[in-house]
Formats: structure tokens, C-alpha cells, sequence
């Protein structure tokens, strides 16, 4: 009997003292497929779940082709979700911050809603103020994508018919998720149009390294291949400037934490409320795939990498979360408690010529790759 004790204890010591391995601390965090099914405009939702050999886990829903939480281990091999989002689709019917989701036709905004291509005039739904914010009132984060899983690869595709929110042509679109045992989640885009439009896609999850539903992201560090941004006005539309970073609060090429100047004052943190702008990739040549940001937090050791063939991205922190959102770990979403990083064309492009086209005409193929790549610091 006191062997059978003592044998007990041992084994209670040792289990007690294992240290859980990433795979399994990552396969004790479970969403209900249940929660994510509905019918919507005729399609029916629901949920899906790419994962590693390294176990990293990332939840999908087709609607708004949206990734709805993303786990990775710290450096101890402690699993966490660090991407905001919900654990139902009644939730993201009612989202207002693009949780997750791509979002387009159009990503960004377009001044008054108005743009001219080829002569013609073309009005948008205003729903940013006096402007077009990521697509419109219905854009694509609110529409149900037809969903294709093949392994670790997972298709979302979706028709946006001539004159869908205010947009030209027939455009046809897939967004390709694969997630590697490189630990890369790479998002590929494609589109075609019948007739002469404008496409910019981008991807719009929000990042909290220690978990989502942490109280803030002001000590994260950031780095943003980028020597310009560009400026905006008081309703964050671009002037059409290309100023350079060099001795402002937007100077992030040798990283820094995001807290740092984001108090200082600057009439275009003012307008943002903090870090909300258009940085340009410094680049080789265009259409490569570079290294555009990279966001580490110390006490985790969690890194993403953004890698992008797009020329700019967008860096927003949050300025607008005020905890009456409630998200997956029963946490408010509080101010400035996560980071979104949007690979994308420069907005109001199509109001710029001096900026890079976001110009798609009949026989051509809109491509774009972006890729976050998470790791581990020591």
C-alpha cells in the first residue's frame, strides 16, 4: 500500500511539473461549429480550422472570408488566441470593426464616395462620414463566400455583380489561405472584371500578442519597412503628399514601441487619434514580395512578420475601441487593445493619379500575396 501511494505521488509530481507541449495546449481551445451556422442572403455559414504541425490553430468563417481566431505558442509553448474576433456569427452580423475580414471592393476610403474612370462618373454609399469607408454599407466583409477546403489550403470565392454598392463590373474573386509548417499563413488574392473597375483587397485582423482581450498594445514593439507615409486630412483622406518619416512620431524603421510618440503633438496624430495612416514599403521593384512590418511583444516572445506584394499598408491602433465590444475570452475590446496592419494600395487612390493604380480592366488578373509568418523570440 505505501509503494502504491508513493508510486501515485510520483506520478501526480510528474505530471504536475511536465511542462504541457505547444499541440496540446493549442488543442484545449475549441470553437462550436454550431455557433457559426446560419443562412444569409440564401448561403449558409459556417466554420474552419486550418492547423500545423507546430500548433498553430486558425479559425475561418465564410462570411466576410474572415479569420476568427489565430493561436499560437509564447516561447515557453503556451498557446493563445491573438486575433480579436467572436464565437458566433450572430456577433459578426453586428460588427462594425471589420473584425477578421477581407474588405473591398474597395479596402480603405474614397473621398465623397466619388470617383471618375474612363469619363465616367461613379457615386458610393457613404458610410465614413462624407466618405467610402472598406467597400461601402454591404462590402465584401458582409457577404457569404463560397468555401473550398483542399488540406491546409482553404478558398474563399465570391461574384460581385456590375454596380454592387455603387462599383463597375462583373468582378470575380478568390481569397487562398494556406497555412505551412513553416508557420506561415499565406493569403493569396485574385480577381477579374468584365468591365473597367477599381479593386484594392486587403485583410483586416486585429493583433494583440499577449492574447486578445489584453488591456492594451502601447508596449508592443513595431517596425515598418517604410520611409514615407502618407499624409491625410481631418477626415483621413489623403492630400496627395508623400512625406517622408524622417524625424516624426511615424518613424518606425528601426522599431520602436507603439506607445512611444504616439502622445506627442502632431497634427496628423490628431487627426488619426494616434497611428491610423498609409505607410509606402520601401521596395526593390514593385509587385515583389517584401517585408513590410514586424511586431514583437517581450514578455510573450510572440513575433508576426508581414510579408506583402502590395506597395503600402495601413497601421491602425485601435483609437476607436472603446470596451462596448465584448469579444471570445468574455473580455471588452478596450482603447488602443489591439493593432490591425492592412497591406493595401494607397487610399483614394483612384482620385490621385500620382498614386499607384488601382485600375483592373477586362483580361487581366488582380493579384496580390501577403503572408504573416509568426516565430518566437528567445
Amino acid at each position: 500500500m505505501k509503494r502504491t501511494l508513493l508510486f501515485l505521488c510520483i506520478v501526480t509530481l510528474v505530471a504536475c511539473t511536465t511542462k504541457v507541449s505547444v499541440k496540446d495546449s493549442c488543442k484545449q481551445y475549441l470553437l462550436e461549429k454550431e455557433a457559426f451556422e446560419k443562412e444569409i442572403d440564401g448561403k449558409k455559414t459556417g466554420l474552419y480550422l486550418l492547423e500545423n504541425t507546430n500548433g498553430i490553430k486558425v479559425y475561418f468563417t465564410n462570411y466576410g472570408a474572415r479569420v476568427v481566431s489565430l493561436l499560437t505558442p509564447d516561447r515557453n509553448g503556451e498557446c493563445a488566441d491573438i486575433a480579436l474576433g467572436f464565437d458566433n456569427i450572430e456577433s459578426y452580423l453586428k460588427d462594425k470593426m471589420y473584425l477578421g475580414c477581407i474588405v473591398g471592393r474597395y479596402a480603405n476610403r474614397i473621398k465623397e464616395g466619388k470617383f471618375t474612370l474612363d469619363g465616367e462618373e461613379y457615386n458610393l454609399a457613404l458610410n465614413d462620414g462624407a466618405n467610402t469607408l472598406h467597400g461601402g454599407e454591404k462590402g465584401f466583409d458582409k457577404r457569404v463566400w463560397d468555401t473550398k477546403q483542399e488540406g491546409n489550403t482553404l478558398t474563399f470565392s465570391y461574384l460581385s455583380t456590375d454596380g454592387e454598392e455603387g462599383y463597375p463590373g462583373n468582378l470575380e474573386i478568390k481569397k487562398i489561405y494556406t497555412l505551412t509548417d513553416e508557420n506561415e499563413l499565406k493569403m493569396e488574392y485574385e480577381a477579374e472584371t468584365d468591365k473597367s473597375t477599381i479593386v484594392n483587397l486587403s485583410h483586416h485582423s486585429y493583433f494583440n500578442l499577449k492574447g486578445e482581450g489584453d488591456t492594451t498594445i502601447l508596449d508592443h514593439y513595431f517596425m515598418g519597412n517604410a520611409d514615407y507615409f502618407t499624409p491625410v486630412d481631418n477626415t483621413l483622406i489623403p492630400t496627395g503628399e508623400i512625406r517622408p518619416v524622417a524625424d516624426t512620431p511615424f518613424d518606425f524603421t528601426k522599431g520602436k514601441q507603439i506607445g512611444r510618440d504616439i502622445g506627442i503633438e502632431n497634427e496628423q496624430l490628431e487627426f488619426g487619434l494616434g497611428y491610423d495612416h498609409n505607410w509606402v514599403i520601401k521596395k526593390d521593384s514593385a509587385n515583389t514580395l517584401t517585408l513590410a512590418v514586424k511586431l514583437w511583444e517581450e514578455s510573450t516572445g510572440r513575433v508576426i512578420e508581414v510579408y506583402t506584394t502590395e506597395p503600402a499598408f495601413q497601421f491602425y491602433c485601435g483609437n476607436f475601441m472603446d470596451g462596448t465590444v465584448t469579444g471570445k475570452s468574455g473580455k471588452p475590446y478596450k482603447y488602443r487593445a489591439a493593432v490591425a496592419i492592412e497591406p493595401q494600395h494607397y487610399p483614394d487612390s483612384p482620385n490621385h493619379p500620382d498614386f499607384p493604380s488601382t485600375v483592373l480592366r477586362p483580361g487581366e488578373k488582380y493579384r496580390q500575396l501577403s503572408i504573416l509568418k509568426f516565430s518566437v523570440m528567445e
